[in-house]
């Protein structure tokens, strides 16, 4: 049995989990899904949630296990996930990436945020999907509930740069990247090309494992069963 922390994307809280929850605890795992700061529609404060404060927050829930804990990130809560590890280190076992990768020390998640104190969900499914986001596997059910629980994430999240120390201790954690709207043939070539691009930086640094799983951006969605599984082999490894 493993303990496993499962940090949804943006817009999202820990509903977006629930069918992948369920499965993995059907599989003898125990199971957190979080809602992050920021992303709890009834949180007064929830503008003034940073990256670092999601960051600590990760940390915490981590720290209430006596042993360490399996982090599973999805889309951008890779930032504070991965920033999360670089603060405590010692209380992660793996870190599992589905569909995203760790982000370097200064990158910003929506740098033409500008002066707007909060990045909400595209208008149209279309802007959704042009801005590199694939919505392969999600039926109109999945888009509508999507659309309703939607919240805005906060400036200091979606437009602050990430933040690392010199440590290299959040390197030799086990690292597993689940490739889903991206395969992993396709990342080996941007990991290794002369020009590494920001979001694969990191993964160059990492002695990481790749598995594919071809679907859109929401495996937890348009996919459960199997991301459930991926998870829960690379949780007992």
């Amino acid at each position: 049995m493993a303990r496993i922390l499962l940090a949804p994307g943006f817009w999202l809280g820990a509903w977006a989990w629930d069918r992948v929850a369920a499965e993995l605890r059907s599989r003898g795992d125990e199971v957190e899904a979080l809602t992050l700061p920021g992303q709890d529609p009834e949180d007064p404060q929830r503008l003034t949630a940073t990256l670092e404060t999601q960051a600590r927050a990760i940390v915490e829930h981590a720290s209430a296990s006596a042993d360490a804990v399996v982090l599973v990130v999805h889309s951008g809560a890779a930032a504070s996930g991965y920033m999360a590890t670089d603060l405590a280190p010692e209380r992660f076992s793996r870190v599992i990436y589905a569909d995203t990768a760790p982000m370097p020390d200064g990158f910003v998640l929506n740098p033409a945020l500008g002066e707007a104190v909060e990045f909400p969900l595209a208008d149209t499914w279309e802007e959704v999907e042009a801005a590199g986001n694939s919505l392969a596997g999600l039926d109109e059910a999945m888009l509508a509930r999507f659309r309703e629980r939607a919240v805005p994430v906060p400036a200091g999240v979606a437009g602050q740069p990430v933040r690392l120390s010199d440590s290299p201790a959040r390197l030799k954690i086990p690292t597993t990247v689940i490739c889903c709207s991206f395969p992993s043939s396709l990342i080996a070539q941007f990991r290794d090309a002369e020009e590494v691009p920001a979001l694969v930086q990191e993964l160059r640094l990492l002695d990481a494992e790749y598995v594919d799983l071809p679907t859109g951006h929401w495996p937890m969605w348009s996919k459960p069963l199997e991301l459930a599984e991926l998870i829960h082999e690379a949780a007992g490894r």
